[in-house]
């Protein structure tokens, strides 16, 4: 009876994960694998799928498109962490505290996060009218500069998209830091003051030690984030002009399903799953590292 009891109490968990692992298996895990098979295959729709090998892999990483993209990623990435995180730093000493007014002010900044990817995308679209007249522009013009042509031209539209990743990402990694500084003991702050410390040594021996955990964390989001980035440049350009602006999800997708080459599209998605897989667990190790005294 008492082992009957046992196994009913070690089932029970798993009948009520058994409808979200079932909805994992059927529209995650399954077709992992077979973009993992497919990316070894030259897809071929009704006439049977041929074995290639790497030959997609081979045929990726010979292809300047791919190279190309990969380097727009990666800048995205690089540019988008870097500038999310130090804003959304920043916003959170500055909205940190328990004052009333406080809690309408973050969720103001964070509203970003909570809208569509559409609208955010189009509002963007409106604000850099490549016209003289546009609202940038506008303002650009009364500082002397000349009007910029933004997403229409290939030496800014992959600094355009930048400045919207950031502006899209920093709230987002606002409230992650100010739950981390939540955490912090006040008594530190006291004792600092006490000992002399100004607001930038308890800035640098305080508040950012403290917050290594959550920069890990914060990071490790945001590079991710920014890896898998599709919606926001398929909207606004597209991969334009020129391919200046092509990532490799856009060219995934142009790949996949517009050639028709989904083998080659596989392939692209295996090794961008690859590289985010790996940086996440770099980051994983480094917690690890951290963490042992």
């Amino acid at each position: 009876m008492a082992r009957r009891i046992g196994v009913t109490s070690r089932l029970v968990p798993w009948l009520f994960l058994l409808p979200a692992l079932t909805l994992f298996t059927v529209f995650k895990f399954v077709p992992m694998a077979r973009a993992l098979t497919m990316s070894t295959q030259e897809v071929r729709p009704y006439l049977g799928d041929q074995w290639v090998g790497g030959a997609n892999y081979a045929g990726m990483a010979g292809n300047p498109a791919f190279l190309d993209a990969f380097w727009h990623t990666a800048l995205l990435a690089v540019g988008s962490t870097a500038g999310s995180v130090v804003i959304g730093f920043v916003l959170a000493l500055l909205l940190e505290g328990q004052a009333r007014h406080l809690w309408f002010v973050r969720s103001a900044v964070f509203l970003p996060v909570v809208a569509t990817m559409a609208a955010v995308a189009e509002v963007w679209r409106l604000l850099y009218y490549p016209a003289a007249t546009g609202p940038i522009n506008s303002v650009l013009g009364a500082l002397g500069l000349g009007p910029s042509e933004f997403l229409n031209s290939p030496h800014s539209s992959l600094v355009s998209i930048l400045v919207m990743e950031i502006w899209k990402g920093a709230p987002y990694d606002m409230m992650i830091i100010l739950a981390g500084l939540a955490s912090i003991d006040r008594a530190l702050y006291e004792a600092a003051s006490i000992d002399g410390a100004g607001t930038w040594r308890r800035l640098r021996h305080v508040v950012v030690p403290h917050l290594k955990p959550v920069f890990l964390i914060v990071v490790t989001l945001a590079a991710v984030r920014s890896m898998r980035v599709f919606t926001e440049v398929f909207l606004l350009t597209n991969g334009g002009p020129d391919g200046s602006s092509e990532v490799l999800m856009t060219l995934i997708y142009k790949v996949g399903l517009e050639r028709s080459d989904l083998g080659l599209a596989a392939a692209g998605s295996v090794a961008l799953f690859a590289v985010t897989l790996a940086l996440t667990l770099l980051v994983r190790l480094t917690r690890g590292k951290a963490a042992t005294p």
